[in-house]
């Protein structure tokens, strides 16, 4: 299994603290049956600012901490990007760090809104030959409440990625409802952990495929499983045509 979002590396955010907190968590991920990682930390979140070399450097040292303990687990460097106006700069300045070193980007909208500059920025970044993947989607308050929006988004050309917690209801019944939706309207094209710590936001990743499989079958939990590879092969993945979020009757009413 392949998670493509975490919070691994230990003292750069608000994930994993220190090394033990980190082999901590890498221990769960291999019990949990992942076998590669991709440490996301945050950058240019208001907080924290993790540039690409730095990442690189982290992920290379944790690796051989995690052979020497004789951990089974493979860390590949990411980084999740809060979505900010010099991105594109800062990228073309090798501050940026896409998955593995792929096309494909992650980005972070606001918690309560999708800035005005979203479809420009994700225009530019396609025009810079990246794929914009906007993260958690289904915990962003302008979606919740509008998802025609991300349909929108996801019509020019981004993908998004649903966290696994979420589609196994631990942030409520209204996100997980929420997520279900994205995923029946082909809305998100990936499955990952986000996972920060073994106290807090771990990463039920098998909760949530088997979830995926209970909902929507097997063949779900495939193109979710298969996306994650290609996209650290930095390969082309599996899409399927978006489709607005259909409006729920109740009591016979819209």
């Amino acid at each position: 299994m392949i998670d493509l979002h975490s919070h691994i590396l230990p003292g750069v955010d608000d994930g994993a603290a220190t090394m033990e907190d980190a082999l901590a968590m890498a221990r769960a991920a291999s019990q949990e049956g992942i076998r590669t990682i991709v440490a996301t930390p945050h950058h240019q979140n208001g907080k924290y600012t993790n540039e690409r070399t730095e990442i690189i450097d982290a992920v290379r040292e944790l690796n051989v901490v995690l052979k020497d303990n004789h951990i089974e687990l493979d860390v590949l460097p990411g980084q999740e990007n809060r979505i900010y106006g010099e991105l594109i700069e800062d990228f073309r300045n090798g501050e940026i760090l896409p998955l593995n070193e792929s096309k494909y980007l992650f980005v972070e909208l606001p918690s309560n809104r999708i800035p005005r500059f979203t479809n420009q920025l994700f225009y530019d970044i396609q025009v810079e030959g990246l794929q914009p993947i906007i993260v958690h989607p289904e915990r962003n308050q302008e979606i919740m409440k509008h998802p025609e929006r991300l349909y929108e988004l996801v019509k020019n050309g981004a993908l998004t990625q649903v966290t696994a917690t979420s589609v196994a209801g631990r942030f409520g019944k209204k996100i997980q409802k929420l997520s279900e939706d994205l995923i029946e309207a082909n809305l998100t094209h990936i499955v990952a952990s986000d996972a920060h710590s073994m106290e807090g936001r771990g990463f039920a990743m098998r909760e949530a495929y088997d979830r995926i499989e209970q909902e929507f079958g097997n063949q779900m939990v495939y193109l979710f499983q298969e996306n994650a590879e290609l996209i650290i092969e930095n390969s082309q993945v599996m899409i399927e045509p978006p489709q607005k979020v259909k409006q729920k009757k109740f009591l016979g009413l819209f």
